[in-house]
């Protein structure tokens, strides 16, 4: 039997109540309270249900300091890891609280009150609210995936979700990117990492793509001379992993060299325009030909008497 049902089986024992009729009429019947029956009665459920209730007290006192000890270490843990801030208070704080509502209901439980439809009912609560965030829960999902395992950071380039820029920020539910020309691009966690990430910043270097295309009457040994002196006075320009100088195609009109230089992720923009700007003034000066697409146009006159 549960303290509360006890407790209510004795309300009659002290309250004595008395009705009075005076003709047709009659009075309500006014409480008189037995003192003691009431102390009786509450003497004989203290003995009854004490031990129940010092028990529930006990559960919720070291129930609260478990949950606390342990979102504690659960913060700690987290830190450690070096998620972001944002994360880690939110993770905490769901944690602490699933944590303290077990102890509540635990607590609750003990002294005879049902808690079958406390949990029935937080569980339809749960289920409504997923329903209805279900495109921020996804997002939130990608947010913590993107946190722990680190796809890309802030500060890095990359190309996610349809959008191209530098990470600004990475919260629990968007990327914020800055692309080249300054805009800003806000980006839902789950688009973001529903497809290819493509990383530029990441390995801390990048490769240079570059076509240097000559005409067939050059000579070609010399043109490959031409560009490792670009290569060997560009102190910028890695040694490890080794640039590549080759003939990569004999195209119509021209013979183009592939020029790919490692560099740093910081350099790649300013040599990507330096670097071809060098290969023109020296092609220029060894009087190298840059081929370009050319039309010859032949103009004929026709007599007045072949037109007759």
């Amino acid at each position: 039997m549960s303290f509360v049902a006890g407790f209510s089986s004795d309300l009659p024992k002290f309250f004595n109540l008395t009705t009075k009729h005076y003709g047709r009429r009659k009075i309500i019947p006014s409480p008189l309270i037995d003192l003691e029956a009431l102390w009786q009665t509450l003497t004989g459920q203290a003995i009854l249900f004490g031990p129940q209730i010092l028990f529930a007290i006990l559960i919720l006192v070291i129930g609260n300091w478990v949950a606390r000890l342990l979102t504690n270490f659960t913060r700690r843990t987290l830190e450690n890891r070096k998620l972001e801030p944002s994360l880690v208070g939110f993770l905490t704080a769901i944690i602490h609280a699933a944590l303290v509502t077990f102890v509540v209901i635990a607590a609750l439980n003990k002294v005879g009150i049902q808690t079958t439809s406390f949990v029935a009912i937080i569980g339809a609560a749960g289920l409504a609210i997923g329903l209805a965030l279900q495109g921020s829960l996804s997002n939130f999902a990608a947010g913590v995936l993107i946190i722990i395992f680190k796809p890309y950071r802030v500060g890095d380039y990359v190309v996610a979700g349809g959008a191209e820029g530098i990470i600004e920020d990475i919260g629990i539910f968007t990327t914020t990117m800055i692309t080249l020309d300054n805009r800003t691009q806000i980006v839902p966690n789950a688009v973001a990492t529903s497809g290819v990430i493509e990383n530029y910043t990441r390995k801390g270097t990048r490769r240079l793509d570059l076509v240097a295309g000559v005409s067939y009457g050059d000579d070609i040994k010399k043109v490959k001379d031409i560009l490792q002196d670009i290569l060997d006075k560009e102190p910028r320009i890695l040694k490890d992993p080794t640039p590549t100088i080759g003939l990569m195609e004999m195209a119509d009109s021209s013979i183009n060299f592939a020029f790919r230089p490692w560099v740093k992720v910081e350099d790649y923009w300013d040599l990507f325009f330096e670097l071809q700007e060098q290969i023109k003034i020296r092609f220029d000066e060894a009087g190298v030909t840059i081929p370009f697409p050319q039309r010859d146009v032949h103009l004929f006159e026709e007599s007045s008497g072949a037109a007759n």
